[in-house]
């Protein structure tokens, strides 16, 4: 009997990459409330999303780029399988899949930095090396 071992690809390893980003984000926006009491205006993990809801400035920023991290993670996982489902090829694929991830990294930089212009630019890229990585394997 023969086992075969499917290859873990450095896409499959953006694809953990892009799962955890979201939970940095929202550790970002948390960590400056972790030890201090409530009364205080520490984190409240009783209401963890009501105590991110009030909160302000770079940290309420944090916290939507972690929704909006959230949000993209979808299309991302579903495109990097359907790619190697259909046989796309495995350095361009790994390629843009590592961009992908660099490129979030970025714009959640510029979304806690508030940089609003150049965060909504580096969105639209994304989007776009995602929309690659979907069609990458189309011949």
């Amino acid at each position: 009997m023969s086992l075969t071992y499917a290859r873990f690809t450095v896409a499959y390893w953006c694809v953990l990459a892009a799962a955890l980003l979201p939970y940095a984000c929202t550790w970002l926006a948390k960590y400056q409330g972790f030890g201090k009491p409530r009364s205080q205006g520490g984190y409240d993990n009783n209401e963890p999303r009501a105590w991110l809801a009030r909160q302000e400035g770079w940290k309420a920023r944090a916290n939507a780029a972690q929704a909006n991290s959230f949000e993209s993670l979808p299309f991302f996982i579903g495109a990097v399988i359907i790619a190697h489902q259909l046989g796309a090829p495995q350095t361009m694929l790994d390629i843009l899949a590592l961009l992908y991830v660099t490129l979030r990294i970025i714009y959640i930089a510029m979304y806690v930095g508030g940089m609003a212009m150049v965060r909504s630019a580096v969105w639209a890229v994304a989007l776009l090396v995602n929309i690659g990585i979907l069609l990458i394997a189309v011949r």
